[in-house]
């Protein structure tokens, strides 16, 4: 049973849908504890060094690459955010903020650190959001579908890991990788509905961010 209570979400009143176990908005999909309640993290405690090693670079790299993320649509956002693609970017960057707080969240609760890398992955998300966008909006679209096609793939290689490994122990980090997932690959859908392959070069340009997504992704991991 379902009923709806209101938040503010961007000076708004949203519906979030509450049932016995579960309170959660209907825009920004944000997990809202109750007063009080704290919230469940969804790693469950290793049992061994080599489940605590792997969950840690698994969500260091989650972290890192929403971080990365986060900093290309702020790139994206300085150069088109007066035109009339500013919307639709700042919306998929919305989803983005809510994900890289829900990782911020889990690496504290699990004392993990994140990669050491961020402060290059802040510059050169940046750089790269702002030097696509320069090339207009398909140039903006074409490294949302890279970058999304990236990071989705990542995630789905993590879901066949955990599913592999215990999939009823991770039940719940294997909802919210789905959920982010699903995210990534609306990104990415968008973009293509949004003229990325218009863009000339755009097969150069896709495959030149995807490397450039892996080497981060293999670093992140490790450092």
């Amino acid at each position: 049973m379902q009923r709806a209570v209101f938040h503010a979400f961007r000076n708004e009143r949203v519906p979030v849908f509450t049932s016995l176990n579960a309170w959660k908005c209907a825009n920004c999909r944000a997990a809202l504890v109750p007063n009080g309640a704290r919230g469940y993290s969804v790693v469950p405690p290793s049992t061994d060094s080599e489940e605590k090693a792997m969950l840690d670079r698994m969500l260091r790299v989650d972290h890192a690459g929403e971080y990365g993320a986060n900093r290309i649509y702020a790139g994206q956002m300085a150069v088109l955010g007066r035109t009339q693609s500013g919307p639709l970017i700042q919306t998929m960057w919305d989803q983005e903020k809510y994900h890289l707080q829900k990782f911020d969240e889990i690496l504290a609760e699990n004392r993990i650190r994140p990669t050491f890398l961020l402060p290059l992955w802040n510059i050169a998300g940046f750089v790269l959001g702002a030097s696509s966008a320069l090339l207009g909006k398909e140039g903006a679209m074409a490294c949302t579908v890279a970058v999304e096609e990236s990071i989705s793939e990542h995630y789905n290689s993590q879901i066949r890991a955990l599913m592999e490994a215990d999939p009823d122990r991770y039940t719940e980090l294997l909802q919210l990788i789905k959920e982010f997932r699903d995210d990534e690959m609306e990104h990415h859908d968008t973009g293509l509905e949004h003229d990325a392959e218009s863009m000339p070069g755009y097969g150069l340009m896709k495959s030149l961010i995807q490397l450039g997504c892996r080497a981060a992704i293999y670093a992140s991991e490790r450092v």
